[in-house]
């Protein structure tokens, strides 16, 4: 964690509206967790101001961070702000995690302050899921335009390509935009857990609306008879589990499908290695976690195309990606069809382990504090012109380059903090943010690289640098399902 280390002795501030250990905490919140705990060991001291749920210490200490906490789902926001107040001057740098409804930081911590937001997803469309009319379009003003003129031109951090884009399109952020994907944790030893010989699906997920899980038993309640002993396990727990069991009890899925609840790690890795497939029905997302935790176990995904869900699946490699709902029931049975075969099952398997390794909490703690270093030079150097070089902070091209590693330089020293750099034997490979191929090559020129071979990054490479695996050869041959023809 080479660019950590550039936040040794800073004090950081961290801006969530949950902790880890709130009892409705879900993937933002362990985002923001497993990173914030890898910079203290790189030196910084972090600090989070969060809410406080029923039951919870106003003060904790975890993992070497200090949580403070204050207020609940909505007033956590005016305790936070008096907080800001009340500690200017204290904090070196924050990190504004946006839940739908940001801190707006800038606000109270003043402009010589860094502030980086983080964000999973757009709310737009589903703050008319969760509150009235006058509350919703309120909810969609400061998501957007007020957000928009809060954060003005500092930095972002979006957890996938789909995001960064609904930030330029739907937002109007104008601001530079970095991609900073989650991570995910290594597989634990799978002695003597083999895949089901019996056709199994898992899915792991909260049961709640947008997930739409009610799609997929629809589709099975046809599918089913044409797969012979499927079996469909649902892991995970929410408001929509009852009406769900229902509706699978309905449809004359109980045979089939199995909803465990929520389970152990250890019962709910079982799960996912025994499985041939997982899947996705959901409306949107910032990142598929959940894909990329099945991907690391060697169990591919069927999903409907949605934003986020279709950066975590390479499409033909890892899984597949269903256009139309209506495909998805002979989706899945296609699907079944072609793993039911060992030799295409093993090499899927074999594709969907080297994709999830790209994507480890280390990287995310070095890529998240390349931003955070970045955005503090840039506010340092505000209006001396410091720090500045031909790349535009806010164009979101980017490119890879290749090059034979210099014997006497350090490449890093011409770079951002927000390239990233993988070494491998005597070539080092860069993504260089914020730059086009003539852009790039000005770069490599300054490094006093003669040789160096560009191209632009594609969405492989935006989320797993430059360690991404290749795009296999024959790629129009990959298998389709749930295309039009």
């Amino acid at each position: 964690m080479r660019t950590a280390a550039g936040l040794r002795g800073s004090r950081i501030l961290v801006l969530n509206w949950r902790d880890i250990d709130h009892p409705l905490a879900g993937g933002a919140e362990q985002y923001m967790h497993q990173i914030g705990r890898r910079w203290v060991p790189a030196g910084a001291c972090v600090t989070w101001f969060t809410a406080r749920a029923p039951g919870q210490e106003a003060h904790a200490e975890l993992d070497g961070m200090h949580v403070l906490r204050a207020g609940g789902p909505l007033s956590v926001y005016p305790r936070t702000a008096a907080r800001l107040l009340r500690s200017r001057g204290h904090f070196d740098a924050v990190i504004d995690c946006q839940n739908g409804v940001p801190f707006f930081a800038p606000l109270f911590t003043g402009a010589a302050v860094p502030v980086v937001q983080v964000v999973h997803h757009v709310h737009q469309d589903q703050f008319d899921t969760r509150f009235p009319p006058p509350m919703a379009a309120l909810g969609r003003l400061l998501e957007g335009p007020v957000a928009r003129r809060v954060y003005g031109d500092r930095a972002t951090a979006a957890v996938s390509p789909s995001t960064k884009t609904e930030l330029r399109r739907r937002l109007g952020f104008r601001g530079p935009i970095f991609v900073v994907p989650n991570g995910t944790a290594p597989v634990r030893e799978s002695a003597g857990l083999e895949r089901a010989r019996e056709p199994t699906l898992v899915l792991v997920s909260r049961l709640v609306p947008h997930k739409r899980v009610d799609l997929l038993l629809e589709h099975l309640a046809t599918t089913a008879s044409t797969i012979p002993r499927l079996r469909v396990d649902i892991v995970g727990d929410g408001p929509e589990r009852l009406r769900l069991q229902g509706l699978a009890a309905d449809l004359g899925l109980q045979s089939t499908v199995r909803f465990h609840g929520r389970v152990p790690d250890a019962v709910r890795d079982e799960l996912i290695a025994r499985a041939w497939l997982t899947t996705s029905t959901s409306a949107g997302e910032g990142w598929g976690c959940s894909i990329i935790e099945a991907a690391a176990w060697g169990v591919p995904c069927l999903a409907l195309q949605a934003p986020g869900v279709r950066d975590s699946i390479l499409d033909g490699d890892t899984g597949w990606l269903v256009d139309r709902p209506g495909d998805l029931g002979s989706a899945l049975a296609a699907a079944v069809v072609h793993l039911s075969d060992p030799k295409e099952a093993a090499g899927m398997a074999a594709a969907c382990r080297s994709w999830a390794a790209c994507f480890s909490w280390d990287r995310s703690a070095d890529l998240l504090a390349g931003v955070l270093v970045e955005e503090m030079r840039r506010t340092a150097g505000r209006g001396s012109g410091q720090g500045r070089d031909r790349r535009s902070a806010r164009s979101d091209m980017a490119v890879l380059a290749r090059f034979p590693t210099p014997d006497s330089t350090d490449v890093r020293e011409a770079l951002r903090a927000t390239d990233e750099v993988v070494h491998e034997e005597n070539r080092t490979s860069v993504v260089l943010s914020g730059c086009d191929e003539f852009d790039g090559a000005m770069v490599l020129r300054r490094m006093g690289v003669p040789d160096g071979s560009l191209q632009l990054a594609d969405r492989r490479l935006l989320l797993a640098g430059p360690a991404a695996p290749p795009v296999p050869a024959g790629g129009a041959d990959r298998v389709r399902l749930g295309r039009s023809a």
